[in-house]
């Protein structure tokens, strides 16, 4: 009889098998759908605040039982003992709940979740702070409007006692639509002890445009050629043959080498004694050593500079000789004679020779 209802038993279980296993199947499924669903929250979870808002409770759960049992007893004897046993206490739950958290986190999975105010932040990558006073930034010389003459036709010259005879090298550039030009003479290195002289001469027919700012304008043109500026005084302006130039006391660095200058700049077309002239010029003037740049030396460098060539432009060419009249009596090129010689003692104002008296035996 016992073998019959075991058997009996037995496959009525059978026939619920199958049932009884996708059952079993989907509540695996629900939880482990479950189970990933609390991964994120468990991942965000703070332990350490929850522990703090622990602490705090047991702490005022213990001072509210002391509170009733000062009430009851009195004092005498549970003001010290009692404040050591609910502070124990309180110090050996939150043991107890860092533990249990920790061994909880650590079982978790692949999911390897980490408390959030405990969690040290990955020191981050530090990008080196370039000195734009030491380490100055190479920019191109030529922009899109610009295009650069290779055998350019030297339109400006400049000769002069305070530039040591030094040959000049001469630069050209024009924008492509034909109405700008813009010459570059360099006398002298910067890096080397003799006088050095950048000078910028951009003829323009169309000087709408304000200008920037000197102190600006002098750091764009001292980057374009891989210098920057050091310190820079007030500006302060002197007058030329082509008007008031500003100028400004400061010291240029090529990365190697620091030297003090002065530059100076004129906007075209800004002139109010001689006329519109469509010719702006900027640059500096660095002295020698024993033999520093002054303003004076600077008045002479610009008034001394002369039109070559001035091509078809004729309202440059009258503009540029207005400003002879405008020239300083000091800066005046040595007086030619008649012939286009300097004056020797054959000219009508030269000193002549000492007379030999001896007769040659």
């Amino acid at each position: 009889m016992s073998r019959h209802l075991a058997s009996l038993l037995f496959g009525r279980l059978r026939s619920y098998w199958p049932a009884v296993a996708t059952a079993a199947k989907a509540t695996g499924r629900i939880a482990s759908a479950a189970v990933d669903r609390s991964r994120p929250r468990l991942a965000r979870f703070d332990g350490v605040a929850t522990l703090i808002r622990c602490a705090d409770a047991i702490e005022t759960g213990f001072a509210m039982l002391l509170r009733g049992a000062f009430a009851a007893f009195g004092r005498r004897g549970l003001g010290l003992t009692g404040g050591l046993i609910w502070r124990g206490l309180a110090a050996l739950t939150g043991i107890g709940l860092t533990a249990s958290l920790i061994t909880a986190l650590s079982a978790a999975g692949d999911s390897e979740p980490r408390l959030a105010s405990l969690t040290i932040p990955a020191a981050s990558e530090s990008r080196p702070v370039r000195d734009v006073l030491l380490e100055p930034r190479q920019q191109a010389l030529i922009g899109d409007n610009w295009l650069k003459i290779a055998r350019p036709i030297a339109m400006f010259g400049l000769e002069s006692p305070e530039l040591d005879r030094q040959q000049p090298s001469y630069e050209a550039m024009r924008s492509q639509d034909g109405a700008r030009r813009q010459d570059t003479l360099s006398f002298g290195a910067f890096d080397a002890d003799k006088p050095h002289l950048r000078l910028r001469l951009l003829v323009t027919h169309n000087s709408e445009a304000r200008p920037q700012p000197f102190v600006i304008a002098l750091v764009r043109e001292a980057s374009e050629r891989g210098m920057s500026i050091q310190r820079s005084g007030v500006a302060t302006s002197i007058e030329t043959r082509f008007g008031t130039v500003e100028t400004a006391d400061t010291t240029l660095s090529d990365g190697d080498a620091s030297r003090p200058c002065i530059a100076f700049r004129k906007s075209p077309g800004d002139m109010k004694s001689t006329g519109d002239l469509p010719l702006g010029l900027s640059g500096w003037w660095c002295g020698a050593p024993g033999r520093p740049a002054d303003r004076q030396q600077l008045v002479c460098l610009i008034d001394r500079i002369d039109l070559l060539a001035a091509g078809e432009d004729k309202a440059l060419r009258s503009a540029f000789s207005r400003t002879e009249l405008a020239r300083q009596p000091a800066c005046a090129p040595p007086r030619l004679s008649a012939t286009g010689r300097k004056a020797s003692w054959l000219d009508a104002d030269g000193t002549a020779p000492a007379l030999k008296t001896a007769a040659r035996r």
